[in-house]
């Protein structure tokens, strides 16, 4: 069973917005919240900590397309923007921006459902490979911090690597703290004493 869905639409049309409103109850168990200007944009979506954000817009500028991306938290949240043909030039940024669904000519009922399903899909995967990516770099700056600490150790005791990762390692289990901390301690006190 799918879990209740908080969705923000951001329409300035009543009708539209109520047209959107409806097609959206029809798809499923959904809570809804319409906001019907830009102003505050951000404050606005945030207060209803949405899980996606669907923004409908005829013909948007670039500007006002980074300001709606900016504000709806594409980062945070999936977010699927319909718009009209003449705006499909757009494409490029708004998906660079972290849009996770860009669909060009306009929103219909019958696409809400899977527009959504392969926003939130998308929105999946990036953040998956944005937090893998993080890992790595920070897994990756942890080595090199390490690399560092044990070359300090074999300059400073005259011993080989193994030996010295051997005391970074048994320094760490000794203060119950992680190798790669001990070593960043041990590069940063070194430093201060130049």
């Amino acid at each position: 069973m799918q879990a209740r869905l908080t969705i923000v639409v951001v329409e300035e049309d009543r009708d539209r917005a109520t047209g959107i409103v409806d097609a959206l109850e029809q798809t499923g168990d959904c809570d809804v919240h319409v906001i019907g200007n830009y102003t505050s944009l951000a404050r606005k979506i945030a207060e209803h900590s949405p899980d996606i954000v669907l923004i409908d817009i005829d013909n948007p500028t670039r500007d006002m397309m980074e300001e709606l991306t900016l504000a709806s938290g594409p980062l945070d949240r999936p977010v699927a923007m319909f718009v009209s043909g003449a705006a499909g030039g757009l494409a490029r940024e708004a998906i660079e921006a972290g849009v996770s669904a860009y669909v060009v000519d306009g929103l219909a009922p019958e696409r809400i459902k899977p527009v959504m399903d392969t926003a939130i899909a998308r929105f999946s995967i990036v953040r998956q490979m944005r937090n893998e990516l993080a890992e790595t770099r920070r897994a990756l700056e942890e080595r090199k911090v390490i690399d560092r600490a044990k070359g300090l150790l074999m300059k400073a005791k005259g011993i080989d690597e193994d030996a010295a990762y051997a005391l970074l390692r048994k320094t760490a289990m000794d203060q119950g703290r992680k190798v790669a901390d001990v070593a960043e301690a041990l590069v940063t006190a070194a430093g201060l004493l130049g």
